[in-house]
């Protein structure tokens, strides 16, 4: 199939073009060789033709400043990579041309046939003149706004226009005219084996880019030299590029609609949700706000999955006959799978809200208001991205440090970011939560369970910025950065693009946690069912002579026999052989075990913990948190999860770094081993000790 790329600078409203243009028919995947996020998907042209399009990184020019803009660059310059474009669509902000106009004209120059898509034309009226623009760039020019059908149809029409009977548009328009030497285009002529079948202006990225860039990777050594042989200042050329395009397309601007083009940087509201003072407050009341969504609105859907669950179960115990497999289906995978798919709605709750807030564009006024205070702290005003980043996950969020070019700045991000707490977090927080704080209204109108949540990050966030203060005292540097940041204008969210991001976001974390906890689940059945022979028989003795002396019945006889065994299996081993060092913060061996299964994603507590009370108690019409809540401690009095002991679990799992994935992630982006132990060491070592001290201030 042909390929088609969406290509345009970030807050273009190209992704979302790319979703309502795909729908479902879309597929997130990583580019080859790096952790940057693919997504490509297929559309249906107005003839019936199937073709490929695919969603490349934001880019603002093709002199890339991170590691997304190189693989826009690589795949551009590369006629055999996997999704060399037969077509480009390019979208830019209607509201913003000058300088969204700068990518359009580079790429034009690589010879690309190409669609120009001026979006978000609901803000100047359909009435704004492009004549001036499409004679500039002697293309198609499409007003759109991504929410129209009648736009959609439009961009799909000319799509198939333009593969029905291909046009020649106009031939490089710029790239004879620079200003170059002419030993710098004596150069050019050399660097292409055949130079006809490369336009002068890509043998020209093959100079600046020529260290990392693939397509010239065969001839990488000859290039070097004939760039320093001939002098070739790669700076000088790249400025002298830009400051001559913006000389070219800057008259064509000023021809447009001057009342959109010289609005001011910064609108009213913006005055007041950036205040220094008012900003934070309205941030935090946002995210209050959130927090209490998550909480209150979840709290049905939950039910009735825990509920349906408990019926499943149920269902199942009765009909499949007494064996081993219907153990490890019952009380492995499907109890497992049910303790973590039971806080889905908690979690797509957390991502429509955050997705609300960036298709507003507020996300990005949040992160211009908190430059200054990032800076105090060690870090930079990018890292603010970071850090919200790891309010879904750690992983995207270390990945993004790349637009950091200050290395202090950008490791010491790396190594707090994982303390923001993530999605993984919140199965965790929601079952233990509930045993902290009743579910009452706080003033009458605050839920007390939302007010617990919304501490709980605030104390990751606070635990970030002051390692990041100790962090930044440690570590020398010479260097300081700072911020640049594009405002996209306010729009009203597309509903439609919202709920394919949400979707997306749950159904991948819905695999990914899937994936893990059937893998470790089964894992933990086995080791909990299972255990040295001797033992195994021991326990069960040893549980039908207490049973008889103690004339329970045979269900009660039942569960002891399991808790006995449970206790001498092999997991219960390990959870023994841990116990004297996790005993001070409150915690028995069963919780051990969770904390050990937990290290692969912290998710797993909640499937570690289904799993252990659905072998240890033979009541499958109990739910999760009901079993917990039943749960005693050594005496057989107190109850397992009470204030103190709850608390000391959420302040651990606030600070402990359990995810093997966010330590391989760190290795990568470090290249070094000693950066992901400190990491995990220091947090830790801080997991610990606020755990200890919760544990013996409540108790």
């Amino acid at each position: 199939m042909k390929n088609i790329a969406l290509v345009g600078n970030p807050n273009s409203g190209k992704s979302t073009l790319f979703n309502l243009l795909t729908g479902l028919r879309q597929k997130v995947s990583n580019f080859p060789g790096v952790t940057v996020e693919k997504k490509t998907g297929t559309i249906t042209l107005t003839n019936g033709e199937k073709v490929n399009l695919i969603d490349l990184p934001g880019t603002y020019s093709l002199f890339p400043n991170s590691g997304e803009e190189k693989i826009v660059v690589n795949i551009l310059t590369n006629p055999t990579d996997e999704w060399y474009p037969d077509l480009i669509v390019y979208v830019a902000d209607v509201t913003q041309l000058e300088r969204h106009l700068l990518l359009a004209l580079q790429i034009q120059q690589l010879g690309f046939p190409m669609i120009f898509v001026a979006n978000m034309s609901d803000l100047t009226g359909k009435n704004t003149d492009i004549k001036p623009l499409q004679e500039f760039l002697h293309i198609p020019v499409l007003l759109s706004t991504a929410t129209s059908k009648n736009d959609l149809e439009n961009i799909k029409e000319h799509i198939t226009a333009f593969f029905s009977a291909p046009v020649n548009q106009k031939e490089f328009i710029f790239e004879r005219a620079l200003p170059f030497s002419e030993a710098e285009i004596s150069t050019f002529s050399e660097v292409s084996e055949n130079s006809s079948q490369r336009s002068l202006y890509q043998n020209k990225l093959l100079l600046h880019h020529y260290h990392w860039i693939k397509a010239g990777e065969t001839r990488r050594s000859e290039i070097e030299s004939l760039v320093k042989s001939r002098s070739f200042r790669n700076m000088d050329s790249q400025v002298k590029e830009i400051m001559y395009l913006y000389d070219q397309l800057l008259p064509v601007v000023k021809k447009l609609n001057p009342e959109y083009q010289q609005a001011p940087e910064m609108s009213g509201i913006d005055v007041v949700l950036t205040h220094r003072w008012l900003g934070p407050i309205i941030f935090f009341g946002i995210m209050l706000f959130v927090f209490q969504s998550i909480y209150t609105w979840a709290t049905y859907p939950m039910d009735w999955i825990e509920s349906g669950f408990t019926v499943l179960s149920q269902w199942f115990s009765g009909w499949l006959p007494e064996h081993f497999m219907s153990s490890l289906f019952i009380n492995g995978i499907l109890a497992g799978l049910g303790g973590v798919l039971v806080f889905v709605p908690q979690i797509a709750i957390l991502f429509l809200l955050i997705t609300l807030l960036e298709e507003s564009g507020y996300m990005s006024r949040a992160v211009y208001m908190f430059d200054h205070i990032m800076q105090k702290f060690g870090m930079n005003g990018r890292s603010i991205v970071s850090l919200i980043s790891s309010g879904a996950c750690a992983i995207p969020a270390i990945m993004a440090t790349r637009t950091i070019q200050n290395p202090k700045e950008r490791l010491i991000t790396i190594m707090v970011s994982p303390l923001i707490s993530c999605s993984a977090r919140l199965p965790v927080y929601a079952i233990l939560v509930g045993f902290v704080v009743p579910d009452v209204r706080v003033w009458g109108f605050l839920n007390a369970p939302g007010l617990v949540f919304m501490g709980l990050y605030l104390l990751g966030i606070v635990a970030a910025l002051g390692s990041a203060f100790v962090f930044s005292k440690i570590l020398k540097s010479g260097e300081s950065s700072f911020l640049m940041l594009e405002l996209p204008s306010y729009k009203k969210p597309d509903w439609n693009n919202v709920w394919i991001t949400t979707k997306d976001k749950v159904m991948s974390f819905v695999r990914e946690a899937g994936k893990i906890i059937l893998i470790i689940s089964v894992i933990l059945w086995v080791m909990s069912t299972y255990g040295p022979e001797q033992k195994m028989i021991q326990a069960r003795t040893e549980a039908i002579n207490l049973a008889q002396s103690q004339n329970l019945n045979e269900e009660e006889t039942q569960t002891l026999i399991s808790q006995k065994q449970l206790e001498s299996s092999w997991a219960g081993m390990v959870g023994k052989f841990i116990e004297p060092a996790i005993e001070p913060l409150g915690y028995d061996w069963k919780i051990g075990i969770a904390l050990i299964t937990s290290f692969a994603a912290r998710e797993v507590f909640v499937g570690t913990m289904a799993t252990i009370y659905s072998i240890a108690q033979d009541d499958e019409g109990t739910t999760l948190r009901e079993k917990m809540k039943n749960e005693k401690k050594q005496d057989g009095i107190k109850p397992m999860y009470d204030v103190a002991t709850a608390l000391s679990l959420l302040v651990f799992y606030v600070f402990a770094l359990q995810c093997m994935s966010t330590l391989a992630v760190t290795k990568k982006e470090t290249g070094s081993w000693k950066w992901p132990v400190l990491q995990f060491s220091f947090m830790g070592v801080l997991a610990y000790v606020g755990a200890w001290a919760v544990y013996h201030i409540f108790s």
